[in-house]
C-alpha cells in the first residue's frame, strides 16, 4: 500500500507554510543544520512587492501569508513538524524536514531576476 498522502491531515495554509520553511532549510544562508537533526532557520524573507526569493526560487507574498499567522505555527509545532517561538525563532525538526506537502511545485516558482 503506498503512503497516505498528508497523514497529518494539514490543511492549505499548513502545507505552504511548511513548504516554504523546507525550501528555506534547502540554503546555507537561511539555516543551520544542528546535531539534534533539526534544522534552524536563521533568516526568514521579507516580501519586495508580491514576491520574495527563497535561493533561486520566488514566492508569491500570498503563498506566504502563514509564515506571519501564529495558529499556523502553532499547529505544525503540535504536529512536531516544527519547534518555534512566534514569529522570531523556527526549528524544522527531522519529520518536518521529510513531510512531503505535495505542492512545493505549486509554490515555488523559477527567478526571472
Amino acid at each position: 500500500m503506498p503512503p497516505r498522502t498528508n497523514p497529518l491531515k494539514l490543511n492549505a495554509l499548513q502545507l505552504k507554510t511548511l513548504a516554504l520553511f523546507q525550501e528555506l532549510a534547502r540554503h546555507p544562508e537561511s539555516s543551520t543544520r544542528l546535531d539534534s537533526g533539526e534544522v534552524f532557520l536563521s533568516h526568514l524573507p521579507r516580501p519586495h512587492g508580491n514576491h520574495f526569493h527563497v535561493g533561486g526560487k520566488v514566492v508569491a507574498s500570498r503563498d506566504a501569508s502563514g509564515l506571519a499567522i501564529p495558529a499556523v505555527w502553532a499547529a505544525l509545532e503540535r504536529k512536531g513538524l516544527i519547534r518555534g517561538t512566534f514569529p522570531m525563532v523556527v526549528s524544522l525538526t527531522p519529520e518536518g524536514l521529510v513531510y512531503e506537502t505535495g505542492i512545493a511545485d505549486q509554490i515555488l516558482h523559477g527567478s526571472d531576476h
